[in-house]
């Protein structure tokens, strides 16, 4: 057994996270999101780049209305799902910050740091 391996969290269980659909999660002090779009995972900091606030004022709620976009709630600044890009808004140009995952066995898991 390798023990230089960095142990990993676990996030939740892929089946967690609804199709089309959005799910939030503070772990470990940290607050992070996912998005699930046509089966592929999209996870970042649940921080808008404009003012560092989080994004949703509805549990779980982080897509527009169209579920195309990762939407602010606080000012409606719109970001791609796939890149995290502010496409609309104050913080047009900037971007989420995204979590490094992995999948294993039907679960998501994250690094403790």
């Amino acid at each position: 057994m390798n023990t230089n391996l960095p142990e990993k969290l676990r996030l939740c269980s892929l089946a967690d996270i609804p199709e089309a659909g959005s799910k939030g999660f503070n772990l470990t002090g940290r607050k992070l999101f996912a998005v699930k779009q046509q089966g592929k995972v999209y996870l970042y900091h649940n921080s808008c780049p404009h003012i560092g606030i989080p994004l949703e004022w509805v549990e779980d709620q982080f897509l527009d209305s169209s579920g195309s976009m990762i939407q602010c709630a606080n000012h409606g600044a719109l970001f791609v799902i796939k890149t995290g890009k502010c496409v609309a808004g104050p913080c047009s140009g900037r971007s989420l910050i995204p979590i490094d995952f992995s999948i294993d066995a039907g679960d998501i898991f994250i690094s403790p740091s």
